[in-house]
């Protein structure tokens, strides 16, 4: 299957969603839980053998383990916007594209530590990380919102709108390179954002990389969402099931990629599908 450039791979992900033995996932506001077995990324030969790549966010295999961490550490500090947030995308076809509250936490931290008050976001979806982010910063910090999907965004404005800070969000409904590339004409935006979180296509993060190397300042952080890819790059890609191996291998070069960068400091943390912070050192 063809992935689009530029674009998440929707059509992928449907068919991972319309198999029968997944259809209860779609009911709206169902909670997700987890299975008691490991995820099955292995391709099927039919529809009735249960496990797909997609049953849950995490890459936690207990579900007892999760819920202690969100129950005792998340939900209990967690704003009342974001909750609402949350309760509100699960209305959405593709609510598993959320961002997970357990990273959105650690985000929180990292926005706080760095003192960020511009920053730049590629792939807004309802707006989970979005808000969270306009939460944290200064009451006169900007964020940069890029993502071709307005109906998803306005899903969540509502919300962001309720809690006083879209004046914090300049959105831009539109594909992100075309807006990289055109920050990039003025030297003034080189080295200008504090922080940036990139949860978009994955076929472009390594694209999105040379540009945010030039547009983040030395110090501050770019943050790739979904690295681990349901754990399936640490898998031989001919038992990862073919639907998701297009952005798998895009990520295993990525991954290779990062980890190579002498001008980063790197974490890879296995928070919701897991996540890579990136350090500019130079």
């Amino acid at each position: 299957m063809a992935t689009v450039i530029g674009a998440h791979n929707f059509a992928a992900l449907k068919t991972v969603y319309e198999r029968p033995s997944l259809r209860w996932i779609l009911q709206p506001r169902m909670q997700l839980t987890f299975s008691g077995r490991r995820m099955n990324l292995q391709s099927k030969s039919s529809d009735e053998v249960e496990g797909s790549p997609f049953d849950h966010k995490g890459l936690l295999q207990s579900q007892e383990l999760y819920q202690y961490i969100l129950e005792t550490s998340v939900y209990p500090r967690e704003p009342a916007p974001l909750k609402e947030i949350r309760a509100i995308t699960e209305n959405h076809p593709y609510f598993f594209m959320g961002a997970s509250p357990d990273s959105g936490q650690l985000i929180a931290m990292l926005l706080d530590m760095l003192n960020a008050k511009n920053t730049i976001e590629l792939g807004v979806f309802t707006g989970y990380s979005l808000l969270l982010t306009a939460l944290t910063i200064p009451d006169d910090g900007k964020i940069l919102a890029i993502d071709p999907n307005l109906e998803s965004y306005e899903m969540g404005l509502p919300i962001i709108q309720k809690a006083g800070v879209e004046h914090k969000i300049d959105f831009k409904y539109s594909l992100a390179l075309p807006v990289l590339d055109k920050l990039l004409e003025d030297d003034n935006n080189k080295s200008s954002f504090d922080f940036a979180f990139v949860d978009a296509d994955k076929t472009n993060y390594g694209n999105y990389h040379k540009r945010l190397m030039q547009l983040v300042r030395v110090g501050g952080l770019i943050v790739y969402d979904n690295t681990l890819w349901y754990g399936s790059v640490g898998m031989p890609e001919e038992s990862v099931d073919k639907l998701m191996r297009p952005e798998r291998s895009y990520l295993v070069e990525l991954n290779k990629s990062l980890a190579a960068d002498t001008r980063i400091q790197i974490s890879q943390v296995p928070l919701g599908d897991g996540m890579t912070i990136c350090r500019r050192l130079f």
